[in-house]
């Protein structure tokens, strides 16, 4: 019988069987040292410490694009995510890159949106000074705010390719914030704006902000006429494209995910076409000076009324030495939809008495 931890073996395995430009278990970084697991390799843990948290069940419950959606089949931040760390999958076993990494990083990447989706977002980072994006704040909750202020503890590459994923309008491609030393984490990049373009279209369809025959002739006849033909079709292309990820030819001096050219100008097209017509639609954006009401209201509540936050929240910027607008985010930003308006209704709306 071996002496080998089943973790052991599995890290292994790993060695024999993914890319030689795979980011490896075994040689993971934690911030904090703990002893490792008998069992799982440090990227399965991470991901089972993000899949298990209560940030990322409240994801079920925050907006994907139309706000508080009654019918059952518009996404959430939720399905999203699964949509997104699904493809990414797909992508990383093809490539032999390491899907526990993957996994990890498409789990935790949309952990710090805020209520009502981009508009709760624009609201918050309008009225706090220090600024408010999802991204950084997805990196706080695994970095400080998870397990009353203990933190996740996630390894490096982990918590890189969550700050990373987020690029700017004009370029699925473009590095705002930096580029994931992972391929891991540039697959979650790319693939985030693979899943949403698509299923942003199913959803402004069935809201009815879009039909079939807006959608631009040109993007299509590249990528395709149906969801699953567009998102084979761009999958595919990540796959070939950088199939020196494999391990299989020599990489490019600086080894960086991409799409082929005919492949990613039909995406950024179609993607600036979804920025104009749904995205910035006023239609799908009618709710946006409600949810700033609802939005500012509550900051400023909260921020003459510190008392009334969370007690973990309380503690954590108390031995951090925040201002207090910074408790009133991290509570406001991890709200659900229906949570923020049930404060606000609490709040702020007279209550009715019976007869």
């Amino acid at each position: 019988m071996t002496s080998l931890t089943i973790r052991e073996q599995r890290e292994a395995l790993e060695t024999q069987t993914l890319s030689p430009l795979a980011a490896f278990s075994a040689v993971a970084v934690r911030e904090q040292p703990e002893e490792p697991c008998p069992i799982r390799p440090t990227y399965q843990l991470d991901r089972d410490r993000i899949l298990h948290s209560k940030p990322f069940r409240r994801l079920k419950h925050k907006t994907q694009v139309f706000i508080a959606p009654v019918g059952d089949h518009y996404r959430t931040r939720l399905t999203h995510t699964l949509e997104v760390t699904q493809i990414s999958r797909t992508v990383a076993r093809a490539l032999r890159l390491n899907e526990d990494l993957t996994e990890a990083i498409g789990l935790g990447h949309d952990i710090g949106h805020a209520p009502f989706g981009h508009a709760g977002e624009s609201a918050l980072a309008r009225i706090y000074p220090d600024h408010f994006r999802h991204n950084e704040q997805s990196r706080r909750i695994v970095e400080v705010i998870a397990r009353e202020g203990s933190g996740m503890n996630l390894t490096y590459a982990v918590r890189e390719g969550i700050y990373l994923h987020s690029k700017a309008r004009r370029d699925i491609m473009t590095t705002a914030w930096g580029t994931a030393s992972t391929l891991e984490g540039q697959i979650i990049k790319i693939c985030d704006s693979v899943a949403y373009i698509n299923h942003d279209i199913d959803d402004a369809i069935r809201a009815g902000v879009l039909n079939q025959a807006d959608l631009p002739k040109e993007c299509l006849d590249v990528l395709g006429y149906s969801h699953g033909q567009r998102i084979n079709t761009m999958v595919t292309d990540l796959i070939q494209h950088n199939w020196w990820a494999s391990g299989a030819g020599v990489p490019p001096d600086v080894p960086l995910l991409s799409m082929s050219p005919p492949v990613l100008e039909a995406t950024n097209a179609l993607r600036e076409f979804m920025f104009r017509n749904v995205y910035l639609n006023k239609a799908a954006k009618s709710d946006d000076e409600r949810v700033r009401f609802v939005i500012e209201t509550l900051y400023g509540y909260f921020c003459t009324h510190a008392d009334e936050l969370p007690v973990d929240l309380l503690q954590i910027n108390q031995q951090r030495q925040e201002p207090v607008a910074r408790a009133v985010v991290d509570y406001i930003s991890g709200m659900t939809d229906r949570y923020a308006l049930e404060v606000f209704k609490r709040i702020f709306i007279p209550k009715t008495w019976g007869a």
